[in-house]
């Protein structure tokens, strides 16, 4: 009877597995603030291309002089490839303006919703669907990093 401890370790593996996916995915109301759009225009430091969502880095230049760095969280790679996104648009050095929703922890962090792209003016959508977040971008109003 060598298969009881094969099984009992076969499941184990599996059930840590199923964890760490739940834990790495969350719902927007979890981590963000639908009460709190932002509006961000820096420059392109990094795109991340990773599941489940992906994470493009702005630095963006503060009103006191001080240059920080933006993480702002993105739909999955597959998705906003889907919706127009490709490697290519996003150049290190680009300017982007970005709109999304602060995060609940106070930190540099934002879940987009559109990406503009300030050379050509071309708007990526950059959301998460079905997570919990705001259907539409937020508008004009909230507040403003330039």
């Amino acid at each position: 009877m060598q298969i009881k401890p094969i099984v009992a370790v076969m499941a184990v593996l599996v059930l840590c597995g199923a964890a760490a996916s739940l834990e790495a995915h969350h719902s927007f109301a979890a981590q963000y603030d639908a009460n709190k759009p932002i509006t961000l225009r820096g420059t392109i430091n990094r795109m991340l291309w990773s599941n489940p969502h992906g994470h493009l880095y702005i630095d963006v230049k503060m009103p006191d002089g001080r240059v920080m760095t933006w993480e702002l969280e993105t739909g999955a790679p597959a998705a906003l490839y889907r919706r127009g996104w490709r490697r290519e648009d996003l150049p290190v050095g680009a300017e982007v303006i970005v709109r999304g929703y602060l995060a609940r922890d106070g930190t540099t962090t934002a879940n987009a919703t559109t990406v503009t792209l300030a050379a050509t003016g071309r708007e990526l959508f950059a959301g998460s669907g079905g997570t919990g977040a705001p259907v539409e971008p937020p508008g004009e109003g909230g507040a403003t990093v330039r």
